[in-house]
C-alpha cells in the first residue's frame, strides 16, 4: 500500500506559496515532491485552499441578564443512557437504574432530576446514576433535567421505553 495519504497531508502543511509536483518514478510509483526532478516530466498539483476559522471573543452577558435567567445549554452533552429503545426493559419489580451522560461535569449547585412521563420523579441528585423504583409496566417517557433550586437549567431529550414486569394477581 502506498503511503499516499501521509504525503498529501504533509503537502497540505506546506506554505501556500510552495509548489507541489507529481510525477511517476522509474519503478512506476507516483511521487509527490516540492521540486521538479531533473529529466522527469512533472505536473504541478493544485491544492484547494486550507480551511481556517477565526476565533471569536466570547460575549459577556450583561449583569442584569445574568442575574435574572439561567444559562441556556450550560452543558454540551446531556442525555440518558442504559435504556433499551428497541425492546422492552425487563424489570420484574419495576426497579432499574439509568445513567446520565453529561459534559462538562455537573457544576455545583446544579443537580439532576428525572422526569418520568413528564412529571418530576424522585429526589434531585448530583450523582449521574439514578434509580427508579416500582415503575408500572407499559410505555413511558423519561428525561433528565439539570436544575438549580427550582430553576430548570437544561433538559435532555425524552427517551421512550417499555417496562416489562411480571404481573402478580
Amino acid at each position: 500500500m502506498r503511503p499516499l495519504l501521509p504525503i498529501l497531508l504533509l503537502a497540505c502543511a506546506y506554505d501556500a506559496s510552495a509548489q507541489i509536483y507529481k510525477y511517476t518514478d522509474a519503478n512506476g510509483n507516483t511521487v509527490y515532491s516540492d521540486h521538479s526532478p531533473d529529466g522527469m516530466k512533472a505536473q504541478p498539483v493544485e491544492l484547494p485552499p486550507l480551511n481556517s476559522v477565526q476565533p471569536q471573543a466570547p460575549s459577556a452577558p450583561s449583569s442584569d441578564t445574568a442575574s435574572r435567567s439561567p444559562a441556556r445549554n450550560a452543558y454540551d452533552v446531556l442525555e440518558l443512557t442504559g435504556l433499551p429503545t428497541e425492546e422492552a426493559l425487563r424489570a420484574n419489580n419495576g426497579t432499574f437504574t439509568v445513567s446520565v451522560q453529561i459534559k462538562p461535569r455537573l457544576q455545583p449547585p446544579h443537580q439532576l432530576r428525572l422526569l418520568l412521563d413528564d412529571a418530576p420523579y424522585g429526589q434531585p441528585s448530583n450523582v449521574p446514576i439514578l434509580q427508579l423504583v416500582n415503575v408500572d409496566r407499559g410505555e413511558h417517557r423519561l428525561a433528565v433535567q439539570v436544575i438549580d433550586g427550582e430553576a430548570i437549567i437544561q433538559q435532555s431529550p425524552a427517551v421512550v421505553f417499555t417496562v416489562q414486569r411480571v404481573h402478580k394477581p
